[in-house]
């Protein structure tokens, strides 16, 4: 299976073209107006008063799309796993209530705590942590990213941590935080690498990673579901780190990195002959082609967020999944 194929929303990825060595001019508003070579100056990724605006058009965008059931509503505000993961949502929702949604229930996202981090070149992207009407009290960590002055900001990840789990980051005097490089040697994986390890971890194990509710306890969830009486399941686990789904870090207090990343999962379920597939929701058969007679094979898009210290295993403290697609056969 290739590496980057899969669910997303389509996005101008050769806007990164336009990064090129020649000066290209950046003017970026605080106290003045300064004018600089963007590809090349460290500077803050947004102001505060950007960031709580780009959460503001965000949560906007967010509610209308759901309470319509349109993806066309929120396109423009997210992009990368989200997209992937909201759009499909969205798009089986639409199906089964042509009229918009009968559950809807505004997204309200409070309390919020921007990380800023200075860097050079694009994306720019900051982390807003908030606190949500939804889903309990898990903190809300979402990743706003964009390729140039003009352009929206858009949420890539959406992941939830439990309170007090979220780290310590690393700032300098004027409250600006840190980007990790994606091929940073001085944490335990390297961020471009860790969508790799992580699937090859859910694959074959090993000791890379921390125990938890998204390493052991999911090993073990899909072990034991893989034989039933009548059924056989089968998983794939994929990588994505390019283009919309490369991974983003920020340095931590104590020299490691939180870092956000994407992966692909595939279930496949067979039935024995004679036997047949359980009969999937009625939002899974909205993504599903195909007529569904001995096999179903789902695919979703997992978007993780993960403490990379400098020394010691990667723990898993966060992961949002959504089914994408599936094909009955």
């Amino acid at each position: 299976m290739s590496q980057d194929r899969g669910p997303r929303r389509p996005r101008r990825l050769e806007k990164y073209a336009l990064i090129s060595a020649s000066a290209t001019a950046l003017s970026l508003t605080a106290s003045g107006c300064v004018v600089v070579h963007g590809e090349r100056e460290v500077l803050p990724s947004a102001t505060r008063a950007e960031a709580a605006k780009a959460l503001e058009q965000f949560t906007t965008a967010y509610n209308a799309a759901d309470k319509a059931y349109d993806a066309s509503l929120d396109a423009d505000h997210t992009t990368g796993a989200l997209a992937a993961i909201d759009s499909a949502r969205l798009k089986a929702g639409a199906a089964n209530h042509p009229d918009g949604n009968p559950a809807h229930e505004p997204l309200e996202l409070t309390d919020a705590k921007f990380t800023i981090p200075k860097k050079a070149g694009w994306p720019r992207w900051f982390v807003a942590d908030t606190k949500a009407n939804k889903r309990g009290k898990a903190r809300w960590l979402l990743v706003f990213t964009r390729d140039g002055l003009e352009e929206t900001w858009e949420a890539a990840y959406l992941t939830l941590v439990a309170p007090g789990k979220v780290p310590e980051f690393k700032t300098d005097q004027d409250g600006w935080a840190e980007a990790v490089p994606a091929n940073a040697t001085d944490v335990s994986v390297p961020p471009a690498d860790l969508s790799k390890d992580y699937t090859t971890y859910l694959q074959d194990g090993g000791k890379t990673f921390a125990d938890g509710v998204h390493t052991s306890s999911w090993r073990a969830l899909r072990e034991k579901r893989s034989t039933r009486p009548g059924l056989v399941t089968q998983y794939i686990d994929e990588p994505l780190a390019n283009g919309d789904y490369a991974p983003l870090a920020l340095r931590t207090e104590d020299g490691g990195a939180l870092v956000f990343f994407t992966s692909r999962h595939f279930e496949k379920q067979t039935a024995a002959r004679g036997a047949s597939v359980p009969t999937p929701n009625k939002d899974v058969l909205a993504l599903t082609d195909g007529e569904i007679k001995q096999s179903l094979t789902m695919e979703f898009v997992s978007n993780e967020v993960a403490l990379d210290p400098a020394d010691g295993q990667v723990s898993v403290l966060g992961r949002v999944q959504g089914l994408t697609s599936g094909k009955g056969e």
